[in-house]
């Protein structure tokens, strides 16, 4: 799916029930900045490629991490990433992964949750990988 960076970010603003799209679209930076510095090599390339333009960066710019997170990590990371609390970090995961797995095809969202640790396919709406 070829998705308007307009078209994104009103996707997540529905999806976390916000007022305003400003709200959406600080959730798209917080959460695929983070999520970029967890993921390496073509399937995160894959991944941006499909996003709107300017949100592709924001996955392929971020430095690699040294070590992976455990999903209640990645909330974390994702709450101090955007200096708020946990409950807004976990609202901006739940509308920003599942709406890019909806832009991802099934092949490539299976390779980017086997470069998480388990437990992450629930954050992006699906099952683990199998």
């Amino acid at each position: 799916m070829e998705w308007s960076l307009d078209t994104f970010i009103t996707q997540v603003t529905e999806r976390a029930r916000y007022d305003r799209p400003q709200q959406g679209a600080r959730a798209v930076r917080n959460v695929l900045e983070v999520l970029g510095a967890h993921l390496v090599g073509d399937d995160r390339t894959d991944l941006a490629a499909l996003l709107p333009e300017g949100c592709g960066p924001l996955l392929t710019a971020a430095e690699p991490a040294g070590e992976p997170l455990s999903p209640a990590s990645f909330v974390r990371a994702v709450a101090d990433h955007g200096n708020e609390d946990v409950a807004e970090a976990r609202r901006e995961i739940d509308a920003v992964l599942p709406t890019l797995a909806d832009a991802a095809d099934h092949a490539l969202l299976r390779r980017l949750l086997t470069q998480l640790p388990p437990g992450h396919a629930g954050l992006f709406g699906c099952t683990d990988p199998g």
